[in-house]
């Protein structure tokens, strides 16, 4: 098993969670994104830098991901497709995305996204928070230990 973050925008704090724990139960960790990143030297954390474009991060993490991997996103679509080819996914504020939720949540992001382009201001998720973090960190923990 691995753990794919689509790194170009999940909270620092959130990779530093995760690079922590990739040292402690030992298992890769791969920040893919379409700018230079920068992890700390360990040898269970790489990144990739891919070229720009829409959704060409997304495209690499799917075509890489294998079966029971994890993928960090808050990207829905990203995440419907992880799911489909068997890996699991889990957003930055500690979600698990599963197949029974993954249909709501891409139905409500794309009738959200309708009301935008009609013109209607439908304000933004709130501010990241330490409740946040935790709620991941929790998540995390909890599909770590299902996973060994």
């Amino acid at each position: 098993m691995q753990i794919w973050v689509d790194a170009d925008a999940c909270p620092k704090v959130i990779k530093e969670i995760l690079y922590r724990a990739a040292e402690r139960v030992q298992i890769p960790l791969t920040l893919v994104a379409n700018q230079p990143l920068s992890a700390p030297p360990s040898r269970y954390i790489k990144t990739i830098q891919v070229g720009s474009g829409f959704d060409v991060a997304d495209n690499e993490i799917v075509k890489r991901l294998l079966p029971g991997d994890l993928v960090i996103t808050a990207d829905i679509p990203l995440a419907a497709e992880v799911i489909e080819k068997g890996g699991n996914a889990i957003n930055p504020r500690g979600e698990r995305y599963t197949e029974n939720n993954i249909k709501q949540r891409l139905s409500m992001r794309n009738f959200m996204d309708e009301l935008r382009g009609s013109g209607v201001d439908t304000g933004g998720p709130p501010s990241f928070n330490h409740g946040d973090r935790q709620a991941f960190a929790n998540q995390l923990d909890r599909f770590l230990k299902q996973a060994r």
